[in-house]
């Protein structure tokens, strides 16, 4: 008979967690340092990114009616662990004889690495334990790091907004680790998996921060060309939150809005832009690619996820694949047609001498290399995640906040099922 899933936390939630942290303490006081002459000037933009990270993130994954304790708990869990993380493994990449020294920008690039972690979250999003996430934190900001170090010093490709080192890095490491985590038993809708009128509009209000900060989230680390990176996104998210209500009322019969597309499609317009945020794409070309990232997710979620669904068994809770995945392929597509249109870049090799390539042909790379860590990497962690003693719920306990928390009595469900792999082994233990 299948062994019950033990979703108790006490301890093996407790233990780890504290445990992780001692290491993490103990890590920065061998090796961090202050950078005294750090930008200061960055710590608006520093705000920004972090209130999209926080409180963006956060609700936008509201949505789902008995999964709201989670969706902002478990994104401020990941969120504050993957942030010290990530200021180690990337600062190892950047180390000064033996020395990590933290200023605002590396406060940015941290809250990135943890943006990784919370588009992957939004792909598994009810169908993992806080164990798993934990677990998945650390390996995907680890493997994002190195790939990061890969496409920004090795082939000093450009991707100041990090359509593809954050967004196509993220979505696709994700989608990745929801297929590893395939459950048989949700391949028919699971009945918490589905939002209610105040649930969609907690889910806006993430939604909303994530559109107004946006640009500061693809300016932040523009090397010399915030004002263009600050223009462009505010084009481009304008553009295609226009474009996403056309088509969201286009692609229903009735003709009516979807919650849905509003919330999630109206932001691939940032997400696309990003790798090209900081270039002289002029402003109409900054909308055009707004325009065609709202087409793009908003047929996505129409068409795509469903198929990914039947089809590939891929369970996409949030949709990830068309909000970060296929706008941030997009992103990436324009940074090499950007590049390739400027006559200077075709001669632009890189100063490293393991990589002799034209800026479009880095650009290419990286983007192929971005996709091909993420899919690997998404695989081996999944492999983890998939071990039985890591606290996931089982199927029919999904998307259900009061198995890990305490929630109020009128919220409670009337029965918490068994965890059992099966409704199979459910019936033998009432036998």
């Amino acid at each position: 008979m299948p062994l019950a899933l033990d979703t108790n936390m006490r301890f093996k939630f407790s233990i780890l967690a504290l445990l992780l942290e001692v290491i993490i303490i103990v890590l920065f006081g061998i090796f961090v340092e202050y950078n005294v002459d750090g930008d200061v000037t960055l710590y608006q933009l520093f705000q920004d990114v972090h209130v999209m990270i926080f409180v963006g993130f956060g609700f936008l994954m509201t949505f789902l009616k008995k999964y709201g304790f989670s969706s902002v708990g478990i994104n401020m869990l990941i969120a504050a662990f993957g942030l010290q993380w990530g200021i180690l493994v990337q600062g190892f990449w950047h180390a000064v004889s033996g020395k990590i020294y933290v200023h605002t920008k590396s406060m940015i690039n941290a809250d990135f690495s943890t943006a990784t972690a919370l588009i992957s979250f939004g792909a598994v999003l009810g169908k993992t334990s806080p164990v798993q996430m934990l677990i998945l934190t650390i390996l995907e900001i680890t493997i994002f790091a190195c790939n990061e170090y890969v496409v920004t010093e090795l082939l000093q490709a450009k991707d100041v907004g990090g359509s593809m080192t954050i967004h196509a890095f993220g979505a696709y490491f994700g989608l990745v680790v929801a297929l590893v985590l395939y459950r048989p038993g949700l391949k028919n809708k699971h009945e918490n998996d589905e939002s209610t009128y105040h649930s969609d509009i907690f889910a806006m209000i993430g939604t909303l921060f994530l559109w107004v900060f946006w640009p500061s989230f693809n300016s932040a680390i523009a090397p010399n060309n915030q004002a263009k990176a600050i223009v462009n996104t505010y084009l481009s998210l304008a553009a295609c939150t226009v474009v996403t209500f056309a088509l969201s009322s286009l692609v229903d019969q009735r003709g009516k809005f979807s919650m849905v597309l509003i919330q999630n499609a109206t932001l691939a317009g940032g997400v696309a832009v990003g790798t090209c945020a900081d270039m002289s794409i002029q402003p109409f070309g900054a909308m055009c690619i707004g325009s065609i990232s709202g087409i793009i997710s908003v047929l996505g979620y129409h068409f795509l996820t469903p198929l990914l669904a039947s089809k590939l068994r891929i369970q996409d809770t949030c949709g990830v694949h068309n909000l970060h995945g296929l706008p941030g392929i997009l992103g990436g597509i324009a940074g090499i047609v950007v590049t390739a249109l400027n006559k200077e870049n075709r001669q632009n090799h890189s100063t490293h001498a393991a990589v002799q390539l034209s800026l479009p042909g880095r650009q290419a790379a990286a983007l192929g290399i971005t996709i091909g860590m993420a899919l690997v990497g998404g695989a081996l962690t999944g492999g983890i995640l998939k071990l039985p003693f890591l606290g996931q719920a089982s199927d029919q306990n999904c998307f259900d906040d009061s198995v890990y928390w305490e929630v109020p009595e009128e919220e409670k469900p009337h029965e918490i099922h068994s965890n059992n792999y099966d409704e199979h082994s459910r019936l033998e233990a009432t036998m």
